[in-house]
Formats: C-alpha cells, sequence, structure tokens
C-alpha cells in the first residue's frame, strides 16, 4: 500500500511523503506505482521548473517506495505558487494533509 502524508503551516501545504508500494501488479507493470510516481516527479519539477523553488527532496534510490518532499525557506508569494503546485498532487491522491 502507498502511503501520502501532506504537511502544511497556515493552511498552505509545505511537504509530502510517499511510502510504500501499491502491489497492484508485477514490478515493472504496476500500473498504480508509476500513475503516483508520475504525480510526485511532477511535482518536485513544478516546483522547480515553475515556481522557482528548490525543495529538499529525500529519496530512497536503491529500494524505491519512498520520496520525502519539504519546502522551505520561500517568500509569501512564491509559497502560495508551490502551495498550488502541492495542492496538485493533493487533490489527485484524494489524500487529506495535516
Amino acid at each position: 500500500m502507498i502511503k501520502a502524508k501532506f504537511n502544511s503551516q497556515k493552511n498552505l501545504i509545505t511537504g509530502f511523503t510517499l511510502s510504500g508500494h501499491a502491489d497492484s501488479g508485477e514490478y515493472g507493470h504496476d500500473i498504480v506505482c508509476a500513475a503516483v510516481s508520475v504525480l510526485s516527479i511532477s511535482t518536485v519539477n513544478g516546483l522547480s521548473q515553475v515556481a522557482g523553488i528548490k525543495p529538499m527532496v529525500d529519496q530512497d534510490e536503491k529500494n524505491g517506495g519512498y520520496l520525502a518532499v519539504t519546502i522551505k525557506d520561500i517568500e509569501e508569494c512564491v509559497e502560495i505558487l508551490a502551495d498550488i503546485i502541492s495542492k496538485a498532487i493533493n487533490i489527485s491522491l484524494g489524500v487529506d494533509f495535516e
């Protein structure tokens, strides 16, 4: 099962963590894992390339199944843009944030 946790501050998403595997298909053919991977990578790329934010990214490149993204030290106007981009993955995954 893939677990998603979203962090927020002042009702703005400040990061998210994804962990686990969907186990809905054999390795390399699991479309659920592929979909979550695309959303998460697109979110990191959007933060970097659209909002100009360099999020802190921690991932398990060897075993996979873990990605943590943290947005820190950003100005208020960029904070709002980061929140919009981050909410896109939040809405797509249908997960409540804390």
